[in-house]
């Protein structure tokens, strides 16, 4: 597999630009489980980078609703909805490799089919794989809130963000956030309510609760024990 998670871009005299990004690749230490299912798992269920926008039909040999999940961590939860969900579609991204090899190996645990793979910039799959209109669901659970002032610029929702997920949405397909930073709830609402095309599906305005289509992970769990919130976050496209 391509290890490199981020393509260079250069300025017309060949210099590398550099851009803002929303995630700090943490390389932790992959468990030999982790390393095998990337090993043999990966030529099956994994998806390479490449400037050009994917069949997903071709991907997944069948014309069905396809979600994308942003940042699946170690996987546990993706490969249980897709687990759940065996009429659909499900294509995960995720930068760090112990997350992938997590998930592939869950995937092919639980005997998933319907789950395939990616290690790279989620933005630049956005913008350059993904084609237009094409999503029933976009799914960013927990994403890191970068929580310093000096820092908010690098949280991934931000107008543009929200724009492009919106394009790559089929008209009613639903963009699913949820955090358990508080101001950055406030943050997402606040981006996502200033933003045409988009309806909130919170019937307060605000958020919705945990819908049972997103499990509960451990993280949450943990979370939950130590008396921290959760708000899940649901933006209908509707033009």
């Amino acid at each position: 597999m391509n290890n490199d998670v981020i393509s260079p871009e250069f300025d017309e005299n060949g210099r590398p630009l550099r851009r803002i990004r929303s995630f700090v690749r943490r390389q932790g230490r992959l468990t030999k489980g982790q390393q095998h299912a990337l090993d043999h798992l990966w030529p099956v269920m994994g998806v390479e980078y490449s400037a050009e926008p994917l069949d997903l039909v071709s991907l997944f040999g069948r014309d069905a609703p396809t979600t994308l999940e942003i940042g699946f961590g170690m996987g546990a939860s993706l490969v249980t909805m897709a687990k759940a969900n065996p009429h659909q579609n499900f294509l995960g991204i995720e930068v760090h490799l112990p997350g992938v090899g997590a998930c592939l190996s869950a995937a092919q645990e639980e005997e998933v089919g319907n789950l395939r793979v990616m290690c790279h910039d989620a933005v630049e799959v956005l913008e350059k794989m993904i084609p237009d209109n094409a999503l029933t669901m976009v799914q960013l659970f927990f994403p890191d809130p970068w929580h310093k002032a000096r820092h908010n610029k690098r949280r991934i929702v931000q107008a543009p963000f929200a724009e492009l997920v919106k394009s790559k949405l089929k008209p009613g397909g639903v963009f699913h956030m949820a955090t358990d930073w508080e101001p950055y709830a406030e943050h997402m609402l606040e981006v996502m309510s200033q933003l045409d095309g988009y309806k909130n599906l919170s019937p307060t305005g605000d958020y919705v609760p945990r819908p049972e289509s997103r499990p509960v992970t451990k993280f949450e769990q943990r979370g939950h024990r130590l008396g921290h919130g959760v708000w899940d976050l649901m933006f209908e496209r509707t033009k």
